[in-house]
This record gives structure tokens, sequence and C-alpha cells, in this order.
């Protein structure tokens, strides 16, 4: 059964969390699972009833996300800001975890997180989500990835809010591509987080530099990602839906210079929304890397 508990972090920052296992392996491994946009932490129950009597399993929702605290104003979600907090709740757990699991946003997290923090993870899972070094290039020279990436402007749109959560989120529905998974039950637990607020969800995207340039002066065109601080050096497995709309498969070129221990699984049959779709088949690879 899944617990649901507040974890306090330094700052003034809560995170509500969703957890399971454990109670049979008091001193076993553990694994921390981070959700993406628009979601929150229940998208991972399923796999997490798999892991149970194997690891304790923590998800929390993210900064800004339901029932966790919401800070006002952008700054508050700068990458800075919201790696801290993963780096918080590892070492609440008790560092190192032996997986970290991430999807879409929490992917952005934890690729930095596992590049400037090695020692806090032992094995990284990533689910559809770009390393940056690589969103950067396809963001700058490729056509495709920056028509697939225009959407992200819409979020950074002061009223992007209101738009979204008018007409029982009639703009937010689209982006699951009208899936088999999204049944009237599943619908109502998106509705119940949409519902406590998009605000501090879209702040992630107003807070990051890595979005289709609108001007000439516009960040991307400047910013720099040195090597050393985006390398990712310890054991990663990245799973890859290949019919996935919003990130396509020129992100995954040129991988191993970023991420050297890098095992690549694509999945041509396979969405951005692989957790919903095949919550064993994600549950198995993290069994694969706690070996």
């Amino acid at each position: 059964m899944i617990d649901h508990f507040g974890l306090e972090l330094p700052g003034g920052i809560t995170l509500a969390c969703r957890g399971a296992g454990g109670e049979d392996l008091p001193n076993g491994p553990r694994v921390l699972l981070l959700h993406g946009f628009p979601e929150a932490a229940f998208v991972w129950d399923e796999v997490i009833e798999r892991l149970a009597p194997h690891a304790r399993c923590v998800a929390p929702n993210l900064r800004g996300y339901a029932g966790s605290s919401a800070p006002a104003g952008v700054d508050a979600y700068r990458p800075k800001r919201l790696v801290a907090d993963v780096a918080a709740v590892i070492e609440a757990l008790g560092a190192p975890v032996d997986v970290l699991v991430a999807h879409d946003w929490g992917g952005a997290l934890a690729w930095n997180l596992a590049a400037q923090r090695p020692e806090l993870l032992k094995h990284l899972v990533m689910i559809n989500s770009p390393h940056p070094a690589a969103f950067l290039r396809e963001l700058r020279h490729s056509a495709a990835q920056q028509a697939a990436s225009a959407y992200m402007s819409f979020l950074c749109r002061p009223d992007a809010e209101a738009l979204l959560m008018a007409d029982d989120c009639r703009r937010l529905w689209p982006f699951f591509d009208g899936a088999a998974w999204l049944t009237p039950a599943v619908r109502e637990q998106y509705r119940a987080v949409w519902r406590q607020g998009l605000d501090g969800p879209l702040n992630y995207y107003r807070a990051s530099p890595l979005r289709p340039a609108r001007s000439p002066d516009d960040a991307l065109h400047t910013l720099v990602l040195n090597d050393d601080a985006v390398t990712v050096r310890v054991p990663t497995t990245l799973l890859w839906g290949e019919r996935d709309h919003a990130l396509l498969p020129g992100l995954l070129d040129g991988l191993e210079h970023w991420v050297p221990q890098l095992r690549l699984r694509r999945m041509p049959e396979a969405s951005h929304w692989i957790v919903h779709e095949q919550p064993a088949l994600v549950a198995d690879e993290i069994l694969r890397a706690l070996g």
C-alpha cells in the first residue's frame, strides 16, 4: 500500500510524497522517482507497487506541484533551486539512493544532479528526458526540434494558467494524444492535481533558458554548457519512446560524449508517456539497475 507524507527540506520547502516498500528491508535499496509536466507523483503508483517488495520507493510532488510548497515568482524555480530540492530529499532519505528515476522535467533535474552531485546516487534511470547539452544543440540547429518545442513559448505566457484551466482543461488534454490509458479515473487524478494550481509548474518553463529562441538576443544563443558541468559519470539507463512528438530522436545523437556509461533502450512503439503505457517494463528496468 502506498503511504502519503510530507518531507520538510531546508529553506522552508515541504514536498508532498508518496512511498511504499522497505518494511522488511530497513537497510535495503532505495529508489527515488521524479515526475514531469503536467503530472505529479501519482503517475508512479503502478511502478512503485511492483518495486515495493524489493526496495523503499519515494516519489515527491516537486516544488510548485499539488500539495508541495509553491513559492511565488519565477526565481524560486531556477534550476539550481530545483536541483537543491532533489539533493535535500536524497540526503533526508539517507544518501546515496540506489536508483534515481526521472521522466520529463524530473529528468531535467536528475541530469543536473547526477552531473553535479554524483555521490548522491548509484544509478540513473531516465525516461524521455533530453540531456541538457543535446537539447541545447537541437534547439539551436534543428528546425524540427524547434517546431516540436514551440509549445514551450505558450507555457511561458503570464496568462497560461488561466488558459490551460479553462473549459475543463481543454488545452491540456491534447498533451496526451488521446492515449488509451487516459481513463475517466486517471483524468480525475489529473484534474485533482491541476485544480491545486499550475503557475508553479509553468514557472519551470519560464525560468529555463532551454526553449526555442524568439529573438536574436534570446539567452539560448549565448548559453554555454561546459562539458565538465553536464557530464554524467554514473551508470545510466535511458528509456526512449520514439513516438514522442515533443522530444525527437535527434536528441539521442552523440549522448555517449556526456554520458559515457550509457545504456540506451529505444522503444519504437512507445510515446512520451511510457510510465503510463508500460509500467511493468519501467519497473523491470529499475530492478535491473538495482542489480
